[in-house]
């Protein structure tokens, strides 16, 4: 068996999330602290107590749901036997997963994670006026004709497909009337749904290039070690081991798609047959089931779900 460890992106949090893991375990706790410190603020508070309204801040969710999945990663290395070198074939992580999977396999320090994904909540957020910039998902069509709308809908604004997460789920991401423009265009090319998303800005968009460039500069002044587990890059759906290369995908992540589709292939197609999602929702595991139905997903957010792997004895036997 080949395992995939998997870290999710922003719209899985919620207040709560990671709070039993802190009440249960020493080393869950050790990480909220250290992203406290890192950020010079109790965002440990907001993540167990809310308020739910500051918690979905992009500022604040980008480095939250990092902190959860690094809790639960190091709980499962505490008590399960978890060693990502020796058990893990690939690690990746969706959008600002991506920087829960460096850190996971020791690429980045949790620190500089929580700082860089402050800096790139808030750069993001600020890229694009609020109310000029949408998302919207495409359900129905496959990625080639999510990228015909966009094209069509776009006329001269900044239209394009954001994120390939599953067959049939591609959403768009641009200027608010291009969007807009993009629903009917979807629904009548045979989209069984075409909805906006509750989001404030147009992520993974070219409108994001004031965000990809502050990116630049905070990524420059940060030290990227070899991963200790491949990690499948959003923007290129391979494996990448170079810290440099890490460094630039991770700029161009940040106006570039989200290969979330290919990238689950890619390692199904390498021998992975069990994904493990690590920290809060179960988002990416659905995903997996979609993308690769004869591979099995799950998600480890809980005591319970870490009492399960170690009652199971996986990374005993896994190698």
């Amino acid at each position: 068996m080949s395992i995939a460890l998997i870290f999710p992106g922003q719209g899985s949090q919620q207040v709560g999330m990671g709070r039993a893991l802190a009440d249960s375990f020493a080393s869950a706790r050790a990480v909220f602290e250290e992203v406290d410190a890192a950020l010079g603020e109790r965002l440990s508070a907001t993540i167990f107590e809310g308020p739910e309204d500051k918690l979905t801040l992009t500022a604040n969710a980008q480095p939250a749901l990092m902190a959860v999945s690094l809790a639960a990663l190091r709980v499962l290395e505490a008590e399960a036997g978890l060693d990502v070198a020796r058990h893990a074939a690939f690690v990746a992580g969706h959008s600002l997963g991506e920087y829960s999977a460096l850190a996971a396999a020791g690429s980045l320090a949790v620190p500089d994670a929580a700082r860089l994904l402050r800096i790139r909540g808030d750069a993001m957020q600020k890229a694009v006026p609020v109310g000029e910039g949408a998302m919207a998902a495409l359900l129905g069509l496959d990625l080639d004709a999510a990228r015909a709308v966009a094209e069509e809908a776009a006329e001269g604004e900044v239209c394009q497909a954001a994120n390939d997460n599953a067959p049939g789920q591609v959403v768009i991401s641009g200027t608010k009337a291009a969007i807009e423009r993009a629903l009917p265009i979807a629904k009548a090319r045979g989209a069984k749904r075409a909805v906006l998303l509750p989001v404030s800005a147009p992520f993974h968009s070219a409108l994001m290039q004031p965000a990809a460039e502050a990116m630049r500069e905070a990524l420059a002044g940060v030290k990227i070690n070899a991963p200790r587990a491949p990690v499948v890059a959003n923007v290129t759906a391979s494996p990448l081991t170079d810290p440099e290369a890490i460094r630039a995908r991770l700029v161009e992540q940040v106006t570039g798609a989200v290969r979330w589709r290919e990238s689950v292939a890619f390692m199904a197609g390498a021998g992975v047959t069990r994904f493990i999602e690590i920290g809060a929702g179960k988002v990416l595991s659905g995903l997996v089931k979609r993308v690769a139905p004869e591979a099995s997903g799950e998600s480890v957010g809980s005591p319970d779900d870490v009492q399960r792997i170690r009652a199971e004895g996986l990374f005993a036997s896994a190698v």
